[in-house]
């Protein structure tokens, strides 16, 4: 598994030297029945776009430094019997490039972190955030899309698998919300979707994804356990008028998890419908559902497998100065460090406003609920819920220096996974200063 993530992280590295590039936006369609096709929500595997005001400008290379300091009022959340503070420390180099051109659209990103632990020294740390979206149009009408993030971290807060920060109102196969507090990880995800449209009103497209999370030292992940999830999809996307589409999808995935000499399975098939109308533009609802069928399996133990229904709905809305999204489903998921399979309720909503020129602020939360559906697999235990999120105020003094303030909190109950169990509440206070560079690439 290790070799995978780090040859992930290599193949980042060698595709910044080729080109730079942040997730594009999905246009709502265009007036005309022979325009390009939007590929909805439902589908179209890139999280909801957070950007506002100038942040939205591509063909330019931008770079800086941020230094934080936070202060958590409980370190050891969920491992330990007292509540512990600390200081956090962290210096964060960060460059980041997109870039647009007729047929392609790149964005890079990178950000190493520096973290300082006080008065806990032994936890000082060095982290790394990367990411490539790159969107190509092979044909007309035809288009690729590629994306790899991964990250090697040990804090929960500003994450959108803890909340709800990148929202997307596509199927997710993994549990969402379950993350070990200050845990080291390391997480890769990569997906890939072509989209051919086929007639003035049709389009079909084919998408394939991994997911890799693994936990370095398992004495602080009590519970929880390391994942593979691998996965492939198919749909079929009909303009039914001006703004409004509807299709099917198909999808499988594979998840397995690994508990201490064993091993779980959780394959799962997922059929379901959608619809996404588009009001406005850059504006869009869309509603899902369908039935799934999943069998899970563990080492020594019977199958279990059985049909459930699920249903999905978002809504996006990306204006000049404000950003909307939320995100409800109710699915049969598996992994995220839980063993077996899971009906997962998930509800997610993001906002940033642009307030003023020089003023900025966001907001985000997630409450997930997880109950297992596979008893024989001794994963009831791992019942429970969290809820999660941020607000932040940014003021920026310049171009190029801005002070952010910041406030998270992470809750997670789950009263059979030792690591999360004992002391499940933890909120963040941080105040950043940040210097910024601005440079245009030629397109």
């Amino acid at each position: 598994m290790l070799t995978r993530i780090y040859l992930s992280l290599a193949l980042l590295s060698a595709t910044s030297l080729w080109a730079q590039v942040a997730s594009p936006i999905q246009s709502a369609p265009e007036t005309t029945g022979d325009d390009q096709m939007a590929t909805p929500p439902p589908v179209n595997s890139n999280p909801s776009p957070t950007a506002v005001g100038s942040e939205m400008r591509s063909n330019y290379l931008r770079g800086g430094l941020v230094l934080s300091g936070s202060y958590v009022d409980n370190m050891y959340a969920g491992q330990g019997t007292n509540t512990v503070g600390e200081g956090i420390y962290s210096v964060l180099p960060t460059i980041s490039a997109d870039q647009t051109t007729s047929r392609r659209h790149l964005i890079f990103a990178y950000r190493p972190g520096f973290t300082f632990y006080e008065p806990t020294s032994s936890l000082n740390e060095v982290d790394h955030n990367a990411n490539v979206d790159f969107q190509y149009r092979l044909t007309p009408h035809g288009t690729l899309g590629l994306n790899d993030t991964f990250q090697k971290s040990s804090t929960t807060y500003g994450l959108s698998d803890s909340t709800g920060a990148a929202t997307s109102g596509s199927s997710q196969p993994v549990a969402p919300g379950v993350l070990a507090p200050f845990a080291q990880r390391l997480t890769n995800n990569a997906n890939g979707q072509f989209s051919l449209q086929i007639a003035p009103a049709a389009m079909v497209g084919v998408s394939g994804s991994t997911m890799l999370l693994h936990y370095p030292n398992p004495s602080q992940t009590s519970g929880l356990y390391d994942y593979d999830e691998r996965g492939a999809s198919g749909f079929y996307n009909r303009r039914i008028s001006l703004g409004q589409y509807a299709g099917v999808n198909y999808a499988y995935s594979l998840i397995l998890s690994y508990p201490q000499n064993g091993q779980s399975n959780t394959e799962m098939h997922n059929l379901y419908a959608f619809y996404t109308i588009y009001p406005k533009h850059e504006f869009s609802i869309s509603a899902s559902g369908g039935v799934q069928h999943y069998s899970a399996t563990q080492t020594s133990l019977p199958e279990s497998r059985a049909w459930e229904p699920m249903i999905m709905a978002s809504v996006r809305w990306q204006g000049l100065h404000t950003n909307l999204s939320a995100n409800y489903s109710r699915q049969v998921t598996g992994g995220g460090g839980l063993l077996g399979a899971f009906t997962s309720t998930n509800v997610s909503g993001y906002a940033r406003w642009q307030m003023a020129r020089t003023w900025t602020a966001s907001a985000s939360a997630n409450y997930a609920v997880n109950r297992s559906v596979t008893p024989l697999l001794l994963s009831e235990a791992q019942n429970g819920h969290s809820i999660a999120g941020f607000a932040t105020v940014e003021h920026a003094f310049s171009d190029q220096v801005s002070l952010l303030f910041e406030y998270d909190r992470v809750h997670q109950s789950y009263e059979g996974i030792a690591s999360l169990a004992s002391d499940p509440n933890s909120n963040r206070e941080l105040i950043s200063l940040v210097w910024q560079f601005t440079r245009p690439l030629g397109r």
